[in-house]
């Protein structure tokens, strides 16, 4: 079992707490691009690589050590939203779908041949959260044991990825995350969505980074008459707040501050105080 290294004061990975349990051997290189790493995956004689969480590259020479190669796990359909944040980015753009992808990797950045893909909706209200742990995980688990069966059978196909239709997103980061509040109601919520739980979406006041989980959308029946500026805070409840965007408001439910835990926002509210008419940046 190959397995990323902990960092520093991180939990034991589950994998290799699973592998130590069933009193397999656990390996951590900190490179795959050592000659030794490969002689020592060599001498275990492996058939096939299944790889479901990867964090560093691995170069062609590892990966077609394996008698039969390597197969890859990646939660979207390839070749569209190449790159590590795959989940985040199909919400915040509005698509109506996504998936996973069995492929078998290259030297590319998910560019490789495809094996198996799996299709799955985007919902209204769909967050990165629900779409992976109730969907892309266990149809990922399910399509990776098909993928092994295929490549068992001698059936795994090799289907070339269209490079016209590759895209690809870097990493949804802090920087991609910042609500601005005068914009249209529905990009700020696909942002919150995609956003919730990482890197989760988040805005200011008086220079103070509020980080906001839930929300729903109030779309305004005619923008020109909404009253207060975009960003405003103009209602609490004990389990609420109300901020105006550009078309509409938002009923903000989940936030948490920076230096804080998750909490609703009328807890957030009665913390802070902040006075009605406050502005988010």
């Amino acid at each position: 079992m190959y397995v990323a290294p902990e960092k520093e004061g991180a939990k034991i990975d589950p994998l290799k707490e699973a592998a130590l349990a069933a009193k397999l051997p656990v390996f951590q290189p900190s490179t795959y691009k050592d000659a030794k790493v490969w002689d020592e995956f060599k001498a275990l004689k492996p058939d096939l690589q299944v790889m479901a969480f990867v964090t560093l590259f691995v170069p062609e020479e590892f990966l077609n050590i394996p008698t039969y190669g390597s197969i890859q796990y990646h939660p979207s359909l390839l070749p569209a939203y190449r790159g590590a944040s795959a989940i985040n980015w199909p919400i915040i753009k509005g698509e109506k779908e996504t998936g996973l992808s069995i492929f078998w990797p290259d030297n590319g950045l998910d560019t490789g041949d495809i094996l198996i893909k799996k299709t799955t909706p985007i919902s209204s209200t769909d967050t990165l959260g629900t779409v992976y742990f109730d969907r892309l995980f266990p149809l990922g688990v399910e399509a990776m044991l098909e993928g092994v069966d295929m490549v068992k059978a001698g059936k795994a196909p090799r289907i070339k990825q269209d490079e016209t239709k590759a895209t690809y997103e870097g990493r949804c980061g802090a920087d991609n995350a910042r609500i601005d509040w005068g914009k249209p109601w529905e990009q700020i919520d696909r942002l919150i969505r995609g956003c919730n739980p990482a890197p989760g979406a988040w805005c200011g006041l008086d220079g103070v980074v509020l980080k906001i989980f839930d929300a729903k959308p109030i779309p305004a029946k005619d923008p020109k008459g909404i009253a207060g500026k975009t960003g405003e805070i103009v209602a609490f409840d004990d389990e609420s707040i109300t901020v105006v965007c550009a078309d509409g408001r938002f009923r903000v439910t989940r936030v948490q501050p920076i230096d804080g835990k998750k909490m609703s926002a009328g807890e957030w509210a009665k913390i802070v105080k902040p006075q009605v008419k406050a502005r988010f940046t």
